[in-house]
């Protein structure tokens, strides 16, 4: 496989697609936080559109992010700037290693606690949260930092396609 020179048009549209849907997830987690406290507690809850816009958006996060490792490997992705030091090249693989391995297990987490009622799995997909977000704030500042620092133009590579 030949190492492209920048992501396809499909690969940009999943980055901010699932960018999206995260925060959402964000936005909605309060509601869902909730309805969980209701459930553990022995409640019955009858339909909230916040709680089925939790775990849909949960449920496409999973969906896409697969979608997106699958075209990673068939198409690959673009290597770091040639100038760009092994440690900043070390750390960028670990937080993109890391924003997909979370991206998976948080909805994983969470399908497990809410459908199997699973206390543990809960437990996890909280603290999960946290941890995606720290992520995400690294994955952000690294960006900035390209753009703005280094001024490399790296962020073009994820608003312009390259096939």
């Amino acid at each position: 496989m030949t190492t492209p020179n920048g992501y396809s048009r499909r690969q940009i549209a999943l980055h901010w697609i699932v960018f999206v849907l995260i925060v959402l997830q964000y936005v909605l987690h309060e509601g869902m936080s909730e309805a969980w406290d209701v459930v553990e507690d022995g409640g019955s809850l009858g339909f909230s559109p916040l709680v089925a816009g939790h775990v849909i958006g949960g449920v496409l996060v999973l969906a896409l992010v697969t979608w997106r490792l699958q075209i990673r490997a068939s198409r690959g992705a673009p290597p770091p700037p040639e100038e760009e030091s092994p440690a900043l090249k070390l750390v960028a693989k670990a937080v993109h290693g890391g924003l997909y391995l979370f991206m998976i297990l948080m909805p994983l987490s969470g399908i497990i606690a809410w459908f199997g009622g699973v206390e543990p799995a809960a437990e996890a997909h909280e603290v999960m949260r946290v941890v995606l977000l720290a992520l995400v704030g690294l994955h952000v500042a690294g960006a900035l930092y390209h753009q703005f620092v280094l001024r490399n133009d790296l962020m073009n590579r994820m608003r312009q396609a390259a096939d």
